[in-house]
This record gives C-alpha cells, structure tokens and sequence, in this order.
C-alpha cells in the first residue's frame, strides 16, 4: 500500500493565537484559512512537507457533540490531556530554543530519553501537547 498521513485535526480555542504559534514560532505555512459564522478552520505544515498538514480547528464543532461533551472537551484542553502532536527535527535543542523564546509553555526541557531518543515538549495555546523528537 501507499499511504501517507495527509492531514491530522488539533483543537485551536483561539485561532489567532494558534496560527501565529504555528505559523510565526513554528515556521509553517499556512495553506487553508476557511471560516464558518465564528468558527475557523486553518490548515498549516512545514514546507517542505506539502503532502502534510495539521488541521486546527474549532473543538467540538460538531452538531452532534452534547453540550456535556463540549464542557468534558474544554475540561481536557485545559489540562492538555486532549490533543496531540509529534514533530521532529535533526537539531532538538535549537528548535526548544526557538519555542522557548516564543513563549510557549515548557513541559519538557530536552533530554536523551532511555528508549532511544532526544526530545522535548510544549503546549499550543489550545494545551495540545506538542512533543519534538531529534530524527
């Protein structure tokens, strides 16, 4: 089979401050901007991956989703339990600089893990776990 991942969805509360994480700490392109009512959906990747993008969208957009289950969402977020993303790069420690100074919350300063990797952590402004491991 030939497969690629193409798009994957993270929730983004506050677009604005998501694309400019994405977009100015992160280095990605923007590809899509799509608005609906108050809601937007923005489409970001690195650039020299065009075949891959991270959807941030509006959590709990559904019409099918309770309001409970909008309120247990927003719980998640907050804690950053809810979402994910794994990145990587051949230079670990100069990227968490670079986020560092960006003023995104640390979770982890860069570290040899005992399974084999190098890496560190960060949450969006949504609380999505952002982790970057050394390729």
């Amino acid at each position: 089979m030939d497969l690629l991942i193409h798009y994957t969805f993270l929730p983004a509360d506050d677009p604005e401050a998501s694309l400019a994480f994405y977009r100015d700490v992160l280095g990605f392109e923007v590809r899509n901007d799509v608005g609906y009512g108050d809601m937007r959906w923005i489409t970001v990747g690195p650039p020299a991956q065009p075949q891959t993008s991270i959807v941030l969208h509006p959590p709990a957009a559904d019409p099918g989703i309770t309001d409970d289950e909008r309120r247990t969402i927003a719980e998640l977020m907050a804690k950053g339990a809810y979402a994910s993303v794994v990145l990587a790069t051949s230079d670990v420690d100069a990227v968490f600089a670079r986020v560092q100074a960006g003023g995104a919350e640390v979770v982890q300063e860069p570290m040899d893990q005992p399974y084999g990797t190098r890496d560190c952590a960060f949450r969006d402004p949504a609380g999505n776990m952002v982790r970057i491991n050394r390729l």
